[in-house]
């Protein structure tokens, strides 16, 4: 009996999206974006780069806000599409508000073990809340009523005063605060706001309400 050759499954994954996913990877496109323009900042010097890649922070906060209620709302959670949300997450609300201090000058050793820490933090939170997720859903509508520690996309408030501080020109040397000689590196004080943004999220105590 001849056995026919099984079909070539072509972009079976992008079948495999709902509606929903391509808001996030929305999200995801905005934060590799604002860390690429972050990068052509420090190569260029020209601060319209750093602004335009300060932008693309709400625009991925309105993607992933727009995810959840579209997932909600046509019932078409998966999870593929929380996996989904948590990696985009780490990109846009992680690693790019991180990169973006670097690039206003946040280059001293501290700095970079604050950047580091942030991160860091972020990351753990994404992965405390996927696994606690059912352990603090409601049980009669089964949705999660608080979050332990504020939500990685709060980070969006420091990439907005580092686009301040772009648009005041106090960037580079000119950072708010100045730099401080600490041991053997340089600390510039405004990078405590990404330890105090880590520190408050992987906070156990802290309850935010999810509305």
């Amino acid at each position: 009996m001849q056995q026919t050759a099984p079909r070539p499954r072509h972009f079976s994954m992008v079948r495999e999206f709902h509606l929903a996913d391509f808001f996030t990877l929305g999200n995801a496109a905005c934060g590799v974006g604002a860390i690429l323009l972050g990068m052509l900042y420090m190569a260029s010097g020209d601060r319209t780069h750093f602004l335009f890649a300060a932008a693309l922070a709400p625009a991925a906060f309105i993607f992933d806000v727009l995810d959840g209620r579209i997932a909600r709302a046509r019932h078409q959670h998966s999870a593929l599409g929380r996996e989904l949300d948590s990696l985009s997450d780490v990109i846009s609300f992680g690693m790019a508000p991180a990169a973006l201090g670097f690039a206003a000058g946040l280059q001293g050793g501290w700095d970079a073990a604050a950047l580091i820490y942030f991160v860091c933090c972020g990351v753990s939170r994404l992965a405390r809340y996927n696994v606690t997720a059912e352990q603090l859903a409601d049980d009669a509508s089964g949705k999660v009523k608080y979050f332990e520690g504020t939500p990685i996309p709060t980070s969006v408030v420091l990439t907005g005063v580092l686009a301040w501080a772009a648009w005041q020109g106090q960037l580079g040397d000119r950072i708010w605060g100045g730099a401080v000689d600490l041991g053997p590196w340089d600390f510039h004080p405004i990078a405590l706001l990404f330890v105090l943004s880590g520190s408050l999220m992987i906070s156990k105590t802290l309850r935010i309400p999810k509305f």
